[in-house]
């Protein structure tokens, strides 16, 4: 692990380069921001970790009010639980025997839930349940539309009857599966720039969702199932729909690049950019600028950074450790050797996980000063 960028009491400008650096004052507000519109909708919140992989924030977001979070890997769901998370959902399938074991076991510590999407999922993950004496509330993907992984409504119905069978037996012990909910995510539906087609996708979505529901209790399963799903371009939609009870948004917190060139439904409410790369400018010459954060320091399969309050200044390229900038308009000026820029990436999951720390700023990027340093506990915990 790289030793931390900086300690806390740093100055912003004693940061060094590259680093990873939120902004507090704006994470907060987005946190809460999320939290309270949860609150107001009467539904659940579980944001989803895989985003940061970091135990102190996820331990902040329960603080105020989620019910737990979301993480895609078995690795992460070690890690953060480790770090004291105690309410886990795995929102993805987990096939292999021996990750299953570790999921059975870690479900013994904390509360685990698990999506499934074949029988051989689930005959599995009762096997391994069974043999940890443990219990694990099970969630069956429903495809509503993005093609990925997720069964149709038809299949859902017998995926349900099978995970019922595998129940925990009545009384104060035993070991099973607890069939909980139907998980329903649209993860290109996030990422539509207009409104218009980010509303048409989720109605889609409810459409699937709802089948789904009549044919598990046409199946003769009558148990309340949860549907849990949503992300930062669209929760708002499936808040309102009436059919999901929890939201796992994730990118709220952060807000990247790429969210933030969606048109904003326009009774969604507001997030800001609170995830930076410091860069420092190591070249330069008359025509453009290159800064000491390339592809290893922030992730660009979204799209390239953007530039911090730098409007008349555009990122045109990226390699292993360099970014190139020019000037948008011929006239606008270009920093000095040495200058600080900071990047808004385009994707923050990714870029999250390129890092070891991230680097908690108080009073802004200008004049604040580092609060706390948190480590990315499940960085690189891909398994």
């Amino acid at each position: 692990m790289r030793p931390a960028p900086a300690a806390i009491g740093d100055s912003v400008a004693a940061i060094d380069t590259p680093a990873l650096v939120v902004d507090l004052d704006a994470f907060e507000r987005n946190l809460q921001t999320m939290a309270d519109f949860a609150r107001a909708h009467g539904v659940k919140l579980r944001p989803h970790a895989k985003m940061h992989k970091c135990a102190a924030i996820a331990l902040r977001q329960m603080a105020l009010g989620a019910v737990g979070v979301c993480v895609q890997k078995t690795g992460e769901a070690e890690a953060l639980a480790a770090a004291g998370v105690s309410d886990i959902f795995v929102s993805n399938e987990v096939i292999a025997p021996a990750k299953l074991a570790r999921l059975a076991a870690l479900a013994r510590r904390v509360r685990l839930a698990i999506t499934v999407d074949s029988a051989l999922g689930i005959d599995r993950l009762a096997r391994a349940v069974k043999n940890a004496g443990s219990t694990v509330d099970v969630f069956i993907e429903i495809d509503v539309g993005q093609g990925r992984c997720g069964v149709s409504p038809e299949q859902a119905a017998a995926l349900a009857r099978q995970v019922d069978a595998h129940a925990l037996p009545p009384g104060p012990a035993g070991a099973g599966l607890h069939l909980t909910g139907l998980q329903a995510y649209h993860g290109s539906a996030q990422h539509y720039r207009s409104a218009a087609e980010r509303a048409a996708a989720v109605e889609q979505a409810v459409a699937i969702v709802s089948a789904a529901r009549a044919a598990i209790s046409a199946a003769g399963i009558d148990a309340p199932l949860i549907v849990t799903g949503a992300g930062s371009g669209t929760f708002m939609l499936e808040a309102g729909s009436g059919v999901y009870g929890e939201l796992q948004p994730g990118s709220y917190a952060f807000l990247d690049a790429d969210y933030a060139r969606n048109t904003p439904h326009p009774d969604a409410p507001r997030f800001e950019h609170a995830l930076f790369v410091k860069a420092q400018v190591m070249s330069a010459s008359a025509a453009h600028v290159v800064v000491d954060a390339g592809h290893k320091s922030h992730a660009i399969e979204s799209g390239l950074p953007t530039v911090w309050q730098r409007e008349g200044l555009q990122v045109v390229g990226a390699n292993d450790e360099h970014c190139m900038l020019k000037p948008r308009v011929e006239v606008a000026a270009l920093p000095a050797l040495g200058d600080t820029l900071w990047l808004v990436p385009g994707h923050c999951d990714p870029t999250v996980n390129l890092h070891d720390h991230l680097i908690a700023v108080r009073g802004g990027l200008e004049c604040g000063a580092v609060e706390a340093v948190w480590t990315v506990d499940a960085r690189g915990r891909l398994d």
